[in-house]
């Protein structure tokens, strides 16, 4: 029966995290529900173990139909891993804990700006170019990727919000550049997992499969309803986002 809950749980992490990420805050608490003994770090590296290829099939599915500036991405993607890595090494020497009350703070900002600016992302309008726009990607993705590793709630959306915010991408063109970083930050962490033994391999293969499964539909459904559909995804996934790290950070 746990297989059976966790297995579905990916599935929708998957959809949820093609549209517009945000699918630990489906996946994880699965896990920790199903198996409530189990060491944190082994649930982490078990949710990377199958959230990598669910964001790894929407990156490649978005690929095929929304234009992707590899120049400027691969660069940030490297650094988005190179972050995610120093911030896993940093939360081994010190707690992250202090971010646990800041984290619903910030994305309450995130969630009144997106609603007061009732026109942004909708229209896919670059401010920078050349090396500047490298440089505001490559900042992105070393600084995301390196919460992504220090912390990690929310990573997704941070990604998306950035990019809509500072580039002044759509939401849909966000969306797809924030795979590719989000992947990047994602494969460092379950290196560091793996290689720390805590993967549970024997429910990696089901899981993974489920969640690549709900990536395929939620990525179809992205690139048919487009940019103003994965504003409208971000909101509610921001949303749930408040509620559940207000309730972690001061009701638990």
């Amino acid at each position: 029966m746990e297989i059976f809950f966790v297995t579905c749980a990916s599935a929708f992490a998957g959809f949820v995290d093609a549209i517009v990420g945000g699918g630990g805050l489906i996946f994880l608490p699965a896990l920790f529900a199903a198996h409530p003994g189990a060491a944190p770090a082994t649930l982490f590296g078990t949710n990377k173990s199958a959230s990598v290829w669910g964001t790894a099939f929407a990156t490649w599915q978005y690929s095929r139909r929304v234009s992707m500036n590899w120049p400027l991405m691969l660069p940030a993607a490297a650094l988005a891993m190179l972050g995610s890595f120093a911030g896993a090494w940093l939360v081994t020497l010190i707690s992250a804990d202090f971010l646990r009350r800041l984290l619903p703070v910030v994305l309450l900002a995130v969630l009144i700006y997106t609603l007061m600016r009732k026109d942004m992302g909708r229209h896919h309008a670059p401010r920078l170019s050349g090396r500047f726009e490298l440089f505001a990607v490559c900042t992105i993705g070393l600084t995301i990727g390196f919460y992504d590793g220090f912390f990690g709630p929310g990573t997704g959306s941070f990604f998306v919000f950035l990019l809509v915010r500072w580039l002044g991408y759509d939401f849909l063109n966000a969306s797809v550049a924030a795979k590719l970083l989000n992947l990047s930050s994602n494969t460092a962490a379950l290196v560091l997992f793996t290689l720390k033994g805590h993967v549970w391999w024997h429910l990696a293969l089901p899981l993974a499969m489920a969640n690549v499964a709900g990536s395929l539909l939620g990525t179809r459904m992205a690139l048919t309803h487009g940019a103003g559909f994965v504003r409208i995804m971000f909101i509610l996934v921001v949303s749930a986002l408040i509620c559940k790290t207000s309730y972690d950070a001061f009701l638990r």
